[in-house]
């Protein structure tokens, strides 16, 4: 046995050694290809990714914009939204004299081909015959543009009045030949209902003088003029391009005000040297990418492994200058006493995105936890749902900023104010008609505690907000009587059951069942059902048991590429994300194993339309690397693992205290586990605490390609009943 152990760790060692020297050498930012999920051809498919230049967390995304590809080069834009938002200053380096108004740049036919980027960067050619080439810092962009041979001049039109969505007010002025200044207001998400009227302010210039410049409005240009206002307006500069072929643009934007969109330029430091812009944005990249390691021999997966952890890593974004001012909720600007943040997607990344934060960056993740408790504060004193820069939408439902803020401090990133953070949560809960900005927080929160007569998935959402909350109170605070409190609400769901379906159903106002398809938001009853993850194992015995449960999930995992209101897996819909590895509470993991076998294999692929549906600003990202590390952090506000099969024979996450946990599989491509150990003892339950591996751990795995029906059953993973 002691001969065994110590050639195990040897080999152990050669591997981390061999690792080591790979790793130092490995360029993580090329292994992402930005193109996957940016495709337009299949609806959410396509993922909704922006596919140009990005930098973590940055505050700019240099890029076209996935809803109107051909329709400019924006300066930000939400990667992964489901719907159009921000895109403000879109540009486009067009060959010789501009002729004619662009008018909203969406009619003139500009076309944008042979698409390539990596984390970082960005190149496409414009009309077939202008090179654009995009990178970022972290408040700043810059382009190179190369004009075909038999350019004479180039042109660059960059629309101030034009963004994603439609906007009312912008005014530019062009200071000289090459510099520039102004600000665009924002438009609205998801629709003219939800407006989002934001002011953004850039500062940008150009690399040599302008031979010609002017402006347009609508569909009328002005040669000579050098300020513009209005909607559907813009402006440009033509350049001689007989002698010199290569252009540089470069800028920055400041939510607050010029002269700090000017600042954060100068704080930048970009220079002209755009192969060093894109070497320092990759380096960032490398630096947050090369946190895991990953080894093995299919390189589509360890490419797109690398893609989706590059995803999770875009958003939230930077909302702070870097003087540390920022625009408040209340339309004020305040000072960030470290870095402000926004683009909170929170119904969707509430589930994944904030757990992985919390692990590999504790700092980044403390500060968001922090951005959302100063945005609540500043909004009315309680929490928002989806954030887009200082305006909250309320897109979507439930309350999951309280479970993102739980998760946060649960998961180790502690240092944000706690005792204001349960004074946010507990008004949002306990307050009927609490707000933040125009929103309630909690829409109907007076019958969900009366009576719980309204629509199930909102319920179900409020729920693991009270769980969530319930574990804050108890752990972060020590008060275990408001913890009780909220857990009491946690138990509302049973309400829902309906005995003689063996369903979970909405009601009418007097108490009525409603029709068993209604109330339920972007997902069916089939998938709201199983909405209770901190007791799953009541849920099982609520319907009859395993056998029961059994008979339900195998016909719900017949397919895995269900649309919203379809019967079956959505593998691509949020409220879904956890549902495969429900069989682990059934005593059946390999049926886990098998599900997420066919997930990977069959519904995410490297290529353009190669996501099952919208990332939501990193969500899915982030699902995806947690499956591939074989840990899911299933239930929100307990910090804990359900245990799969890794992607990877090999895997080393590199923790921020300075330990590693380090995984090790015997087979490579085999899905099923036989045996697993931890630190060398034997692992015989498919649920792992956070605590057991946040100062490091070696995991070992023997793998099979048959099941095996007897590894993980011994131990249940938990329900909180």
């Amino acid at each position: 046995m002691k001969k065994t152990l110590l050639r195990g760790l040897a080999i152990m060692l050669l591997h981390a050694l061999t690792m080591a020297s790979a790793h130092a050498s490995t360029n993580y930012a090329r292994l992402v290809n930005t193109l996957i999920g940016s495709g337009t051809t299949n609806g959410l498919a396509s993922g909704y990714i922006c596919p140009g230049a990005t930098y973590p967390h940055g505050m700019v995304q240099f890029t076209p914009t996935y809803f109107e590809k051909n329709a400019g080069f924006v300066a930000n834009q939400y990667s992964g939204g489901g719907c159009g938002n921000l895109g403000n200053f879109p540009m486009f380096p067009l060959k010789g004299k501009l002729t004619a108004s662009p008018g909203n740049m969406r009619t003139p036919g500009y076309t944008v081909t042979d698409e390539q980027g990596h984390a970082g960067y960005y190149r496409a050619k414009v009309n077939g015959d202008v090179l654009a080439e995009l990178t970022v810092a972290e408040r700043s962009g810059m382009g190179r543009f190369t004009f075909p041979s038999d350019a004479r001049h180039g042109t660059v039109i960059i629309g101030s009045g034009i963004a994603s969505t439609r906007i009312s007010q912008a005014a530019v002025c062009m200071t000289d030949d090459s510099h520039f200044e102004g600000y665009a207001t924002g438009g609205n998400f998801c629709g003219e209902a939800y407006p989002t009227p934001y002011k953004v302010y850039i500062a940008g210039e150009f690399s040599r003088p302008s031979c010609e410049r002017g402006i347009w409005r609508q569909d009328k240009i002005l040669t000579g003029s050098n300020f513009v206002e209005g909607p559907n307006s813009g402006f440009w500069f033509t350049f001689n391009a007989e002698q010199e072929k290569t252009l540089l643009y470069r800028f920055a934007l400041s939510y607050v005000s010029i002269e700090n969109a000017k600042e954060n330029l100068k704080a930048d430091k970009l220079g002209w040297d755009f192969n060093d812009v894109v070497t320092r944005a990759e380096s960032k990249w490398n630096e947050c990418l090369g946190r895991i390691e990953v080894d093995g021999t299919n390189q589509s997966r360890k490419k797109q492994f690398y893609t989706h952890l590059y995803h999770a890593l875009i958003h939230p974004s930077l909302a702070s200058d870097a003087n540390g001012e920022y625009m408040g909720a209340d339309e004020r600007i305040h000072k960030s006493r470290s870095r402000q943040y926004t683009g909170f997607s929170n119904w969707d990344t509430y589930r994944t995105q904030t757990q992985l934060l919390a692990m590999l960056e504790p700092d980044v993740a403390a500060d968001i936890a922090q951005s959302h408790i100063d945005f609540a504060v500043q909004g009315g004193g309680s929490f928002p749902r989806w954030v887009v820069a200082n305006w909250e939408t309320g897109i979507m439902e439930g309350d999951p900023s309280s479970i993102i803020v739980a998760n946060t401090w649960i998961w180790g990133a502690k240092n944000f104010d706690t005792q204001t953070a349960i004074q946010v949560m507990r008004r949002g809960a306990e307050v009927p008609g609490a707000r933040c900005q125009n929103y309630e927080t909690r829409p109907g929160l007076q019958v969900y505690l009366e009576t719980g007569n309204m629509d199930a998935s909102v319920q179900l959402e409020y729920m693991s907000a009270d769980f969530a909350i319930s574990r804050f109170a108890h752990d972060a605070l020590g008060d275990r009587e408001l913890s009780e409190e909220y857990m009491k609400r946690t138990r509302f769901w049973k309400r829902l059951y309906n005995p003689e379906v063996k369903w979970i159903q909405s009601r009418n106002a007097n108490g009525s069942w409603k029709p068993l398809s209604q109330g339920f938001r972007e997902a069916t009853y089939k998938d709201f059902f199983w909405m209770v993850p901190y007791d799953i194992d009541g849920l099982i015995q609520i319907i009859g048991g395993r056998d029961s449960a059994e008979v339900r999930l195998a016909e719900y995992f017949r397919r895995l590429d269900a649309d919203y209101h379809e019967d079956w897996y959505a593998s691509g819909n949020e409220p879904c994300f956890g549902f495969p590895w429900l069989y682990n509470w059934l005593g059946q993991p390999w049926k886990t194993q098998e599900v997420i076998k066919r997930v990977l294999k069959e519904i995410y692929l490297d290529v353009s339309d190669g996501l099952p549906g919208n990332d939501d600003l990193g969500a899915m990202g982030a699902w995806y690397v947690w499956v591939s590390l074989g840990l899911y952090p299933e239930i929100p506000g307990v910090a804990g693992f359900a245990l799969s099969t890794p992607s990877f024979p090999y895997i080393r996450i590199h923790l921020p205290n300075g330990k590693e946990i380090v995984s090790e599989s015997t087979q490579d491509g085999k899905p099923y586990i036989t045996s697993m150990r931890l630190d060398g003892k034997p692992v015989n339950g498919t649920w792992m605490p956070w605590e057991q591996l946040s100062e490091g751990a070696y995991l070992k795995y023997n793998t099979s390609d048959k099941p095996n029906s007897k590894w993980g059953t011994r131990v249940a993973p938990p329900s909180y009943k």
